[in-house]
């Protein structure tokens, strides 16, 4: 066969579902790019999907099944492998009941055919679940909890802005193809402002760059709340409908405005622009950057920040808004799904290691893992790590052998993305992907359905999952009046935007609150219990995405020690390139000195998704705890101290 052009959609934990042209030659794989025909890819791709090719093609992918004998991993046959895999669930359930047995499903592929993984375990049980979100939980629920529901306006509506306000959102690591569209609505006079505790490239797209103290979002929105209605600046019409306006309005001036910013460790004068931008210059759209909600009070500064939108008149018109999701979700059927509310139990996300250590009644004694690391993406490594080991089953299915997959007694290899047969969603605009296998599949690997399929044969529950690839795109697009909106052939034919979605999200200022209005925070909740700055801890630790990662996937080899960038002062007279000790209270790591200037004095900065078992994991650093709102980690909230 000549070379020929395929077309697929990235399924991984990225907002950008990347429409993705695929140049392959006798059915490999020899060259990715952009599509142009999708309207938010845009021709380009990100770093990290530039050199998938190189993870594709990798020597260390998996390519048979290995099971624990003797304290190793050995390749075994996939007979052997979902065999025992079989044999082993149907034991532990007959003996403990399905609650001993916990499934696991994180964002490693956002597939929505990775739910059938769930309708297994539902199926086959209930067995126990997570609960929890460790990425978006915080500031989802403080939008659901406030809006009635967590998505945006279309992401062009950018485009019709005269501000936007990038409050916590590093787009050209996180999100990049927003940066042309910011670009272009600069073109057209918009200004923009970046609010972060951490100096990045995105500041170079913005008007101004506010260097706000880590945990001083949420007292800078309360300064910049104050100023609007001291200044008149409060949208005529909020009281009819916003709820809690006065209530609102008595937490915001239960301090000055001078207080407030000290807390901010900014001055009044950024809050009072602040102000004026979302007051008289707007539309002003909010961009609300994920690493809000993993602190302490994470769900508490989300809903400061929809409040803002709110009361200055900015919801439901074009160019303004306070954007922190979309649901990448809505334009499918999940409602065969239990989740949470179905099984007999839940484990905390955050606290995973801890609490399948503590569960009795019955224990866990079996973990199954699907689209996750958990040893590396939660918090405590080490703990995470001992838990998983202990248990008498723990199946991982993934595409290499990950620190997850290195505590497993059975891993099971699976596609890539360039393999995959699924569809996705995308959190970060409103258009659907089809993602098809572009090249011919690793010999020995399989599909989590194909998997999951075999094992249900396997437990005489081989009708409940039958059924194609296709059949089952086909079953979980949602329905609306007895039609689907969008067919599969539709999404199958190139990108298609959901036509559910909203263009200007909540345009008639109706609600789907129980009072049909915007539930503004009336009061601050109290706080987790969380650790504060201290002579023997003073830097607080911050761990963050980088271009060349994709959570735990590396498109380079990590540097070794992991750098660990501080500001000069804070280096303890070391200087760059030293190699030294970050301690936390639960753990050591050592790391290579990078110095910046341009960083805050009170903080030191980790890359995101370092490998444990090489000693790169910021998260063996980081305890477990909860977020205010909607069972987010509190991942941002450990200090550290620099040891020579």
């Amino acid at each position: 066969m000549s070379t020929e052009i395929r077309t697929t959609t990235c399924n991984r934990d990225c907002p950008d579902a990347c429409h993705i042209e695929v140049t392959v030659e006798h059915g490999r794989a020899v060259k990715l790019a952009g599509s142009k025909r999708h309207p938010v890819t845009s021709g380009f791709l990100c770093l990290r999907t530039n050199r998938f090719l190189e993870r594709h093609a990798s020597p260390d992918r998996l390519t048979a099944p290995l099971l624990r004998r003797n304290g190793e991993l050995a390749p075994v046959s996939w007979q052997e492998a979902l065999d025992h895999a079989a044999t082993e669930l149907l034991r532990i359930r007959g003996e403990s009941g399905p609650a001993a047995i916990f499934h696991y499903r994180s964002g490693g592929s956002l597939g929505l055919l990775k739910h059938l993984c769930d309708y297994f375990f539902e199926r086959f049980g209930p067995v126990t679940t997570k609960s929890g979100d460790i990425c978006s939980g915080a500031a989802e629920a403080a939008q659901e909890l406030d809006f009635g529901v967590s998505d945006s306006s279309d992401i062009f509506q950018l485009l019709r802005a005269r501000q936007v306000i990038l409050w916590g959102k590093n787009i050209v690591t996180s999100s990049p193809h927003l940066v042309p569209i910011l670009r272009e609505a600069r073109g057209r006079g918009a200004e923009a402002v970046l609010i972060d505790p951490v100096w990045n490239k995105t500041a170079q797209l913005c008007d101004r760059f506010l260097q706000v103290r880590p945990g001083g979002d949420l007292p800078l929105a309360m300064a910049v709340a104050h100023i609007l209605f001291d200044s008149g600046w409060v949208d005529p019409a909020a009281a009819s409908y916003c709820g809690n306006l006065e209530q609102f309005r008595e937490l915001a001036t239960s301090r000055s405005v001078g207080s407030w910013c000290a807390s901010a460790d900014l001055p009044v004068t950024d809050a009072a622009d602040l102000a004026r931008r979302l007051g008289c210059a707007g539309p002003a759209t909010i961009l609300v950057g994920w690493g809000m909600g993993r602190r302490a009070d994470g769900g508490s500064t989300v809903r400061a920040l929809d409040a803002l939108a709110a009361v200055s008149g900015n919801l439901g018109i074009p160019g303004g808004g306070v954007s922190f999701y979309y649901r990448r979700r809505a334009a499918f059927d999940l409602s065969f799904l239990g989740g949470a509310a179905r099984a007999p139990r839940t484990v905390f996300e955050p606290q995973l290691g801890a609490q399948l250590e503590a569960l009795d009644d019955p224990p866990i004694r079996a973990v199954w893992v699907t689209a996750g690391n958990p040893v590396a993406m939660l918090p405590d490594s080490a703990r995470t790590d001992r838990a998983l080991r202990q248990r008498e089953l723990v199946v991982v299915v993934d595409s290499f052998l990950t620190d997850t997959g290195r505590a497993a007694t059975l891993v099971l290899p699976t596609t890539t993305m360039l393999e995959d047969d699924d569809i996705v969603g995308a959190y970060g605009h409103h258009w659907l992907g089809e993602v098809r296998p572009a090249c011919d599949r690793l010999q020995g690997v399989r599909t989590d359905l194909e998997i999951m399929q075999e094992l249900a044969a396997r437990v005489g529950l081989g009708a409940v999952l039958a059924g194609s690839a296709r059949d089952w795109k086909q079953r979980l697009l949602a329905v609306e009046g007895g039609q689907q909106p969008v067919s599969l052939d539709q999404v199958s034919a190139g990108p298609i935007r959901n036509p559910l979605a909203p263009d200007v999200l909540f345009a008639d200022r109706r609600f789907p609150t129980p009072s049909g209005r915007v539930n503004l925070m009336a009061e601050l909740p109290p706080l987790p219990e969380v650790p504060a700055p201290s002579t023997a801890f003073p830097l607080l630790l911050l761990s963050i995405s980088t271009p060349r990662s994709q959570s735990s996937q590396q498109t380079d080899a990590l540097a070794v020690p992991a750098p660990a960038t501080v500001h000069p002062d804070s280096a303890c007279g070391l200087g760059a390139g030293s190699v030294c000790r970050l301690v936390s209270p639960i753990g050591t790591m050592e790391v290579t000195l990078v110095l910046d200037h341009r960083q805050r004095k009170d903080v030191v900065l980790l890359p995101k998704g370092g490998h444990f078992h090489s000693g790169h994991c910021a998260n063996a650093l980081i305890g477990g705890r909860p977020t205010d709102l909607g069972g987010g980690g509190a991942i941002h909230s450990e200090y550290v101290h620099i040891e020579a």
